[in-house]
């Protein structure tokens, strides 16, 4: 099968929505986990930074700063229409007089930069990361009153089907999951579930029947969209120490892009794909090394070389390279 038949990539998806080029603003909302906070656990997702996977922003800024620090850097000349994408941790956490209060204030911010600096910049939609177990009637009405203005999309993080993998310490469950997209979906709000390949388990590393069970579990859902990556080794993580301690190796790109095609073969057509690779910084990243190159992952899924042409190392400087 020709998998680039298959793959709907968000970038398309979103012109054709909007009309024209559309982009994310990344924001820290100051937002913590019940997985942190002590109400589930204080130790958070074994795979999970410090940062709850935006180790890239900057979470010492207000809201207000980040959105000015984007409009002032080159990325605001490269598109008129953008997502405020609230990325750090889980972005439904917390009363909803908070919840409201910044959500509002990022959308205030965006309205008031946009006429200080140009009249050409719209913002044309609202994506939100949480964990499902952060998801309830009333989050979801205050989510579906910004409706009227804004496309709406929740991120939900699944990982993995593997209900029986507590070694994650998720502390969710697939119930969670269908709970919450039930409840996001009955008020028409676009649901993209997470999903890691290559996760950890308490003697080493899920399986391809893992793999196969959660493509079907996210068949099951009514969502459309999804994000896929590797699970990769960060700093300051349980699964850094568990790395370091060879109980856990990452799976190396061939394996990561057999996963990956067999997951982008056999899920709905119709899911918009929003990711393929994953996006951790160089200085704490653990491994794989192979990580951080976007293309070897799309030359790779595209066929556009052969395996033996990886072994031999045209695309690489060595073979540890894909280790």
């Amino acid at each position: 099968m020709d998998i680039s038949s298959r793959i709907n990539y968000v970038n398309k998806y979103l012109k054709d929505k909007f009309g024209e080029r559309t982009l994310k603003i990344c924001i820290d909302a100051g937002f913590t986990c019940p997985n942190r906070d002590g109400s589930k656990s204080f130790d958070g997702c074994i795979f999970c930074s410090e940062n709850g996977s935006g180790e890239h922003l900057k979470s010492n800024l207000t809201i207000y700063s980040q959105i000015d620090s984007f409009f002032k850097s080159y990325k605001i000349e490269r598109a008129n229409a953008f997502i405020l994408y609230f990325q750090n941790f889980s972005n439904t956490y917390g009363e909803i007089e908070t919840l409201k209060s910044r959500y509002d204030s990022a959308i205030d911010a965006f309205n008031k930069l946009a006429s200080k600096y140009t009249n050409h910049k719209r913002l044309v939609g609202i994506q939100i990361a949480t964990r499902p177990d952060c998801i309830n009637e009333e989050i979801v009405e205050l989510l579906e009153s910004y409706s009227n203005n804004f496309t709406v999309t929740v991120e939900l993080g699944l990982q993995t089907s593997n209900d029986e993998n507590n070694f994650l310490n998720r502390c969710y469950n697939n119930d969670d999951i269908r709970k919450a997209v039930s409840l996001l979906r009955a008020k028409n709000i676009d649901v993209v579930v997470h999903v890691m390949l290559g996760l950890p388990t308490p003697t080493g590393i899920e399986t391809h029947k893992d793999i196969e069970n959660t493509t079907k579990f996210i068949n099951s859902l009514d969502i459309q969209g999804i994000k896929i990556h590797s699970c990769y080794v960060v700093k300051n993580t349980k699964l850094e120490k568990l790395f370091y301690e060879k109980k856990y190796t990452p799976l190396n790109l061939m394996e990561y892009l057999e996963e990956l095609s067999y997951v982008l073969t056999h899920i709905s057509p119709d899911l918009i794909i929003h990711r393929i690779s994953g996006d951790a910084p160089k200085d704490i990243l653990v491994a794989p090394d192979w990580n951080t190159h976007k293309k070897w992952i799309i030359n790779g899924i595209y066929k556009k070389f052969t395996t033996e042409d990886l072994w031999q190392g045209k695309f690489y400087k060595s073979k540890n390279e894909l280790i």
